[in-house]
């Protein structure tokens, strides 16, 4: 059966709408913003995505996981610096297997974000990476870590911010005071700039690292945090 030139469109259009895989539901959205500036040794990039890959398949987090609404997060790693570059695509984390397969994903890739600090563009990729995605959470958070609340290229970190909030994102903010160095943190107050101009949204908070030997903890802490949906006490956050 053929049909008029100017109905083939629509029904067309109709067949893909219809057909479409629809979003899967998921209890949160999350988008971990790692930095990878020129800062960050190869070594800090390697202990950092460790870091992340333990604490996704530690037992609290798994049962923080177990405990959600659809018993499942969609999550992805994305690296940033002057680009933004993703290191694992979204995967959906609902048991140990997909855990351990996160974390395997995670620990392998080559570097892929280089260059001076662009907060700004990294907040709006990682928005868009939540916009664009396969899944419908019920929370949409980016976890954005750092060293420096320097921004040199790209629209300012106010403007970012103001934008994701808006779309309904909650940004929390990891700061790092110090990685494997032994003179003092370059921003020794760095965890409340962070509270200041980068995190915001409903029940935003930091986390804050101070050495090496507690990012690992911070990190953990962190996501269980924002895969709870509860908000930390100050004492919490700062500990």
């Amino acid at each position: 059966m053929s049909y008029p030139t100017h109905m083939r469109f629509p029904f067309l259009l109709s067949i893909l709408i219809a057909t479409a895989a629809p979003a899967q539901d998921v209890e949160l959205e999350l988008v971990l913003l790692a930095d990878a500036s020129g800062s960050i040794s190869e070594a800090e990039i390697r202990f950092q995505r460790e870091g992340y890959a333990k604490a996704m398949t530690d037992p609290s987090v798994l049962a923080a996981i177990s405990d959600t609404a659809y018993r499942s997060i969609a999550v992805t790693y994305v690296e940033w610096a002057s680009n933004t570059a993703v290191v694992v695509d979204w995967i959906k984390i609902d048991g140990p297997d997909s855990a351990a397969d996160f974390a395997s994903k995670l620990v392998l890739p080559a570097r892929q974000a280089y260059g001076r600090n662009a907060i700004g563009s990294a907040l709006l990729d990682a928005k868009r990476m939540i916009e664009r995605n396969d899944f419908d959470g019920w929370r949409k958070v980016i976890d954005f870590s750092g060293d420096s609340p320097n921004n040199y290229s790209g629209p300012t970190i106010a403007a970012a911010r103001d934008e994701v909030v808006a779309a309904g994102i909650t940004i929390n903010g990891l700061p790092i005071l110090c990685r494997f160095c032994d003179t003092p943190a370059r921003f020794p107050d760095l965890g409340q700039i962070y509270e200041e101009r980068i995190i915001g949204g409903r029940g935003a908070f930091v986390v804050t690292a101070t050495s090496e030997e507690d990012l690992a903890d911070a990190i953990l802490r962190k996501l269980i945090l924002e895969i709870s949906g509860d908000m930390p006490s100050q004492e919490l956050a700062q500990r």
